[in-house]
């Protein structure tokens, strides 16, 4: 077994929990990535793990968003199952695994973290705790992982403008009515729910699964070209003096720091132009 460093793993027969546990704070860096990519070649297999269910061991952060100072750290990790230094085509990796994959978000998900459970085959929000954001416009970049691809298709071409343009955090009941995510749960319910829908489906036959994931990629899926442009688009644009700036300008009001990431909408929202 793959030693892993940022993720906990626990069997219940067919269904795989996935623990994320990268502190300070979920942040999308080199380790997780490395982590990402033994994972998600674990559940190509499809067998023994059916479903996968990911969830956080931080209360505050499912996945925070991309290290904002490791981006070609983790991008090259990427590459060892893309070929590419891409964490956008690993995402796409993940929406494409045999294995049926469900976001349980109990936390805040923006940016890359975002993209992550839009790359997941379902996303279930807990009420009070579940924030989504794509804050890449506060630096004047576009998402790099899926995210616009994904939003259109999934929220509309207003909503998905919406979201994008402003940069700002949208809680569970919002996410759902907009399309983001499945659904949103109380606390109390999500957990007891994702556990029952993942078993319920373990049990269905593997046959179908296969099947039926290959025909709504085959409908919905973004062309791994879209995926591409949107990676090269971020990764040439974060290396640009305008966006440096900003970067720059939201680390030294403690953007990557708990405290300040808890409230990152707003922080985001009052950098200097």
């Amino acid at each position: 077994m793959y030693d892993y460093q940022t993720l906990r793993l626990e069997a219940q027969g067919a269904v795989l929990f996935v623990t994320i546990d990268a502190p300070p704070m979920n942040l999308i860096g080199p380790e997780l990535v490395r982590d990402l990519v033994s994972l998600i070649e674990l559940l190509d297999r499809g067998e023994p793990y059916r479903v996968a269910v990911f969830r956080s061991a931080d209360p505050d952060f499912f996945i925070s968003h991309v290290d904002v100072t490791k981006v070609s750290a983790y991008r090259a990790e990427a590459a060892r199952l893309t070929g590419e230094a891409s964490i956008a085509l690993l995402f796409r990796r993940l929406a494409e695994t045999r294995a049926v994959t469900i976001a349980q978000i109990e936390g805040r998900a923006r940016g890359a973290g975002s993209e992550f459970v839009l790359n997941c085959d379902m996303r279930f929000g807990a009420r009070g705790r579940a924030i989504l954001a794509q804050n890449e416009a506060a630096f004047g970049l576009i998402p790099g992982g899926g995210g616009a691809q994904h939003l259109v298709r999934m929220v509309g071409r207003g909503r998905a403008l919406e979201i994008l343009l402003s940069a700002d955090d949208y809680d569970a009941d919002l996410a759902e009515r907009y399309g983001w995510i499945n659904r949103s749960l109380d606390r109390e319910e999500i957990g007891p729910f994702v556990a029952a829908l993942a078993h319920r489906i373990a049990r269905m036959p593997a046959t179908g699964h296969a099947i039926v994931k290959e025909r709504i990629n085959a409908i919905s899926l973004p062309p791994v070209e879209d995926y591409r442009r949107d990676s090269d688009l971020f990764g040439e644009g974060v290396t640009q003096v305008a966006a440096q700036r900003r970067i720059h300008a939201a680390l030294d009001r403690g953007f990557q720091s708990r405290e300040a990431e808890i409230e990152a909408g707003k922080l985001l929202g009052t950098l200097p132009d």
